[in-house]
């Protein structure tokens, strides 16, 4: 009897090898253990019958809740396996994975970050103002004439009264002479608003960076210095500049810049670029030496001290820098657009 009661307990041990087996393991486990022919359960119990009443009934008692429990923990595998393989169906293992869309800053962001980081190598600090301004400081502080046509409700958003949405970020440069005496040197990004059109080349929602600096013997030198240190920085080292006579009210002289086109090379594509459509050039920014007029607007003395200022859309540096041929790509929120720049 001892000897039954030690190979009963031998598959005992066995149990363990049920809940990890795989499928074959398994098929091969349940026929070593319960086999009807050849299996050691089995074997056990076809001795019994040569055994006394009471060795017969304690040992069939064990083997009969040993095989109970060998059938529960080969089914319960089974079923889990079962479950796994459903789970699987209709999948092919061989093929590679899905990649998982990974988050990153927006591409004119990282133009922002960039043009700013550039600025501060510079010498100047990024400020920031409010969207919603009033006309004082979105206009008339800016040297703008009352009857000037962005003051119409048709070119700009009025919230109510004279508070509108900024149509661009130089309402921070006179909150900051305001507050701030000079030598002063910010750049100032942020959203502005305007009612254009949404097309290929503008949006009524986009971003902009201003520059301001003011300070005793600041020329237009200067200005030229640091618009073509920054130009050869975004787009490469040996990027051609040019400035061409403009005008804006809040600045006097003033000028565009233009940089040697990006896509064909400063060429013109043999007059075939349609970017900088056969000129070679594209223009990039506005700027000038800060109006007298705006100077003492802050009750800064325009006799002392001189000051220069620039603006630029962050999208249309992007385009440039990227041959991005329509600026809505910006606003579509498409995947395969935005995870190239990553």
């Amino acid at each position: 009897m001892s000897d039954l009661l030690a190979a009963l307990e031998s598959l005992r041990e066995r149990l363990k090898e049920i809940p990890q087996a795989d499928e074959r393991r398994l098929q091969e486990l349940k026929i070593e253990l319960l086999g009807r022919k050849a299996g050691a359960l089995t074997e056990i119990l076809k001795a019994l019958p040569g055994l006394d009443p009471e060795t017969r009934k304690r040992v069939g008692g064990t083997a009969n809740a040993l095989k109970r429990e060998l059938e529960s923990a080969a089914l319960a595998r089974e079923l889990e396996l079962k479950r796994s393989s459903t789970a699987l169906a209709g999948v092919d293992l061989t093929m590679p994975g899905r990649p998982q869309w990974r988050g990153g800053l927006h591409i004119v962001t990282q133009i922002v970050d960039e043009i700013c980081d550039i600025f501060r190598e510079l010498g100047f600090t990024r400020a920031v103002g409010p969207e919603a301004e009033t006309e004082r400081y979105n206009f008339y502080a800016l040297n703008f004439p009352k009857d000037h046509p962005a003051l119409d409700a048709q070119d700009s958003f009025y919230l109510g009264g004279d508070v509108l949405l900024r149509t661009h970020t130089s309402p921070v440069q006179i909150r900051t002479l305001e507050n701030y005496k000079p030598p002063i040197r910010i750049v100032t990004p942020g959203r502005c608003y305007r009612r254009d059109p949404f097309d290929a080349s503008h949006s009524p929602v986009f971003e902009q960076i201003e520059g301001l600096g003011v300070d005793e013997g600041l020329t237009f030198v200067d200005l030229k210095s640091i618009l073509a240190a920054f130009a050869r920085r975004i787009f490469s080292p040996t990027t051609k500049v040019r400035f061409r006579p403009s005008y804006f009210p809040f600045t006097e002289p003033s000028a565009e810049m233009d940089v040697q086109c990006q896509i064909c090379g400063g060429g013109g594509g043999g007059s075939g670029c349609a970017a900088c459509k056969g000129t070679g050039w594209m223009e990039i920014l506005g700027s000038g030496m800060v109006h007298p007029a705006v100077l003492e607007n802050c009750n800064v003395d325009s006799e002392k001290y001189t000051g220069f200022a620039w603006g630029m859309g962050p999208e249309r540096i992007a385009m440039l820098r990227h041959g991005i041929p329509d600026i809505r790509l910006f606003f579509d929120s498409d995947v395969r657009f935005l995870e190239q720049f990553r």
